[in-house]
């Protein structure tokens, strides 16, 4: 099999010492949605039936998170 590069592994956030089996099928860690706008991030949740919600900035204040209440 191929040798898998650091940054590859760095990619996937492995550490360059472990195995490469484990590079290839660690799962994705899931992340909560932003958005760019509050527009966008008001849409999305009348979209998907959010009625209980406010905005929390996030990224630097650049982006916007719903928060669910």
């Amino acid at each position: 099999m191929r040798k898998l590069h650091t940054r590859i592994k760095r990619r996937f956030g492995i550490a360059s010492h472990i195995g490469k089996r484990t590079a290839q099928t660690k799962p994705k860690k899931k992340r909560p949605k932003t958005f760019k706008t509050e527009e966008d991030a008001n849409n999305w949740a009348k979209k998907n039936k959010i009625t209980k919600y406010h905005l929390k900035k996030v990224k630097r204040d650049k982006k916007f998170q719903i928060v669910k209440e």
